[in-house]
């Protein structure tokens, strides 16, 4: 099976009251444990590339890898997505270079800026077959080049939605509920509570439209005090409870974006090993256990947050 769209898998998704996992990816390891993963569970699943990830490895690896993958599972439906596109030129430039979903982000932007640019990004993306993703609201936190503090995040106006989507065509929008980027989203001893009334509110007024959460990491803990454990000097701090982003999926939630959760689990793989094993300087003897660990992650989620086990069918 070629690269797919999200198109069908969120049609499916909001039917189903399911949410599919988009995990970035930053290597080798990291695509075979996500990709595995899915394959065992029979789910689809979108594998998305931020600008980090495409300075460090390079688009054109990336989409290597992807494909790869696809000939070891040729039944798995696997789309290539760009994360955080910041500007018409890097979306265009993933759309003619293979991907099959790009963002573009322009939530930083004021309200009539970030629809000019999405509707550019829309315009030419569906005249090749590629989807667009969107962002209105601002998440705090840290992703590669994405730094947003928390005085100067935003939740999404749901009164805002109807217009955006109209006048942009885009094809799914990712709002801002409480969400944010990196591992340290919020201090111990505080109760994380995503505005559900938000999203409830968007749902009512986007009927069936596919909507995303970016900053959906849960930080879980296993992996932090393995790290911790051997060598590591992580804060404390606690991601997204998983139970609140299980509701987000029954609802309009059709993408969920996992990314500080691999790379703690695949941090904590190599510590783990190389503390074990102070004498080995192989790297595939350190990154067999860090990609069983990620394909742990993956699995989980897969079965136990986002619903999406068994919709490969």
């Amino acid at each position: 099976m070629p690269l797919v769209t999200t198109t069908e898998m969120f049609k499916k998704a909001y039917e189903g009251g399911y949410a599919i996992g988009a995990f970035n990816v930053n290597n080798m390891e990291i695509v075979q444990a996500i990709t595995e993963a899915a394959a065992e569970e029979k789910s689809p699943v979108i594998l998305q590339a931020s600008a980090g990830a495409r300075k460090y490895a390079n688009g054109a690896y990336l989409k290597r890898l992807v494909e790869a993958a696809l000939d070891i599972y040729p039944d798995l439906p696997v789309a290539l997505h760009l994360d955080h596109g910041a500007d018409f030129e890097i979306c265009k430039s993933c759309i003619d270079g293979g991907f099959t979903s790009v963002m573009i982000d322009g939530s930083s932007k004021p309200f009539e800026e970030n629809i000019a640019l999405a509707k550019k990004v829309a315009d030419y993306a569906h005249e090749r077959g590629v989807v667009v993703e969107a962002e209105l609201g601002t998440l705090a936190g840290i992703e590669d080049d994405v730094k947003v503090s928390a005085e100067n995040s935003s939740y999404t106006r749901p009164e805002e939605v109807e217009e955006f989507v109209d006048r942009t065509g885009v094809d799914s929008l990712a709002i801002a509920i409480g969400t944010s980027h990196g591992a340290y989203k919020f201090k111990p001893g505080t109760k994380p509570q995503l505005r559900f009334d938000i999203l409830e509110d968007v749902a009512k007024r986007l009927p069936g439209f596919p909507i995303v959460l970016h900053g959906a990491s849960s930080v879980p803990q296993e992996y932090v005090k393995i790290i911790n454990a051997n060598g590591g000097a992580l804060k404390d701090a606690i991601g997204v409870p998983e139970d609140q982003l299980r509701q987000a999926a029954r609802m309009a939630v059709c993408k969920i974006n996992i990314d500080s959760d691999l790379r703690l689990a695949l941090t904590a793989g190599i510590r783990e090993h190389m503390v074990a094993n102070p004498d080995h300087f192989d790297p595939r003897q350190y990154l067999s256990p860090a990609r069983a660990y990620v394909k742990e992650v993956v699995k989980h989620k897969i079965t136990e947050v986002l619903g999406s086990a068994g919709k490969a069918l």
